[in-house]
């Protein structure tokens, strides 16, 4: 336990004191997004856990999540199934048995992500407005 407590603590920053056997690591420690994505590769890579069948939308939201336009329409990933916890308890389960141990529950997300469509639409009329206003100058 002691190795994968330390891997948490170098990985997310976190005091020694902040981070237990118990302790969520998104929302107990703040690890979130591109973070906790990295986190999660270096941990597979460090302990040799295969992660073929991990699915990253039951634990973390992505980098910037809040500030999408297109959330306001469509769900992000994160958003459609419940927050299954990741603690160091189960990353060490999951290192000791060499493979990612949740069986997510059945669920079904959209073919494509309208929630990104949306704020690519959103950016393409921004630049485009941007670029009209100039050149009327």
């Amino acid at each position: 336990m002691q190795e994968i407590l330390t891997f948490v603590i170098h990985n997310t920053g976190c005091a020694a004191n902040e981070v237990t056997s118990k302790c969520d690591i998104i929302n107990d420690l703040g690890c979130y997004g591109d973070d906790f994505d990295e986190l999660i590769d270096s941990y597979a890579k460090v302990f040799n856990v295969d992660i073929s069948n991990y699915r990253w939308y039951f634990h973390s939201a992505e980098e910037g999540h809040s500030n999408s336009i297109g959330r306001i329409f469509f769900k992000t990933p994160y958003e459609r199934v419940t927050h299954i916890p990741v603690t160091p308890d189960l990353l060490l389960s999951c290192a000791n048995a060499g493979k990612w141990l949740i069986s997510y529950p059945e669920h079904r997300l959209p073919q494509r992500r309208y929630d990104i469509i949306i704020n690519q639409l959103v950016a393409v009329l921004f630049v485009a407005f941007l670029i009209y206003k100039c050149s009327k100058k």
